[in-house]
């Protein structure tokens, strides 16, 4: 689970905020601060992976904070959630590490993608592996994490987006490429639907294919996302 310390100085939206993160699968709210103050104090106490921060704070700004919080050695990843939308402190909190800025007002599909992508950007981190070195294919899937999606193409005849996302979803948490079979079993479709969804996938480039060989010397499929799709 990806723990998220909510940080909002209106009660009433931290709460909105912390309810719209507990709908998202794999992540759970660790705890709410209003003030500056008490996001560094649960800081110093509690686990916590990623801060949804608001700018305006009593005690100080969103962007203060997190340069305190980097000058004490918390290196939490944060996502800026905030009504200011001038760009001067947009750059500074791209400056200071945010990960990404969502702008109030937003609904729960809003806030849902920068989740889902932010947790897509630490499963391919513990892909590459914390302290190993990556390649430059890597690094772009990295960097990819966050970028906004291009317009998909119209399905054909017989296949739905709801099938498409579960796939990408199955295929997104696996640690490897998973066959039809497996993918069936995850997503609770049939094996011919996933094979006939697959298919497609992969003439559009969406997935990638490999082979793998077992002893019988025939070949299995194994898909995995394309991330750059």
């Amino acid at each position: 689970m990806i723990d998220v310390l909510v940080v909002d100085d209106d009660f009433h939206v931290a709460e909105i905020n912390a309810a719209y993160v507990a709908r998202v699968p794999g992540f759970r709210v660790s705890a709410r601060a209003h003030t500056a103050a008490q996001a560094l104090a649960t800081l110093e106490r509690t686990h916590v992976d990623l801060l949804l921060l608001d700018h305006y704070l009593p005690d100080e700004t969103g962007v203060t904070l997190v340069r305190r919080m980097r000058q004490l050695g918390h290196f939490t990843d944060v996502i800026m959630v905030t009504a200011a939308r001038d760009v001067a402190t947009v750059q500074a909190a791209m400056r200071c590490g945010a990960l990404q800025y969502l702008v109030k007002p937003f609904n729960f599909a809003g806030l849902q993608t920068k989740l889902e992508r932010y947790a897509e950007l630490r499963r391919t981190l513990e892909g590459v592996g914390g302290r190993g070195e990556a390649g430059q294919e890597q690094v772009d899937r990295i960097f990819s994490a966050f970028r906004t999606a291009s317009p998909q193409p119209e399905l054909p005849k017989g296949h739905s987006a709801p099938t498409v996302d579960l796939i990408r979803r199955a295929l997104g948490e696996a640690a490897h490429p998973l066959s039809a079979h497996e993918i069936a079993a995850r997503t609770g479709i049939s094996r011919s639907t996933a094979q006939r969804y697959l298919k497609y996938l992969e003439g559009e480039g969406r997935i990638s294919l490999t082979l793998k060989y077992g002893d019988t010397g025939r070949p299995e499929h194994r898909y995995s996302w394309a991330v750059a799709k």
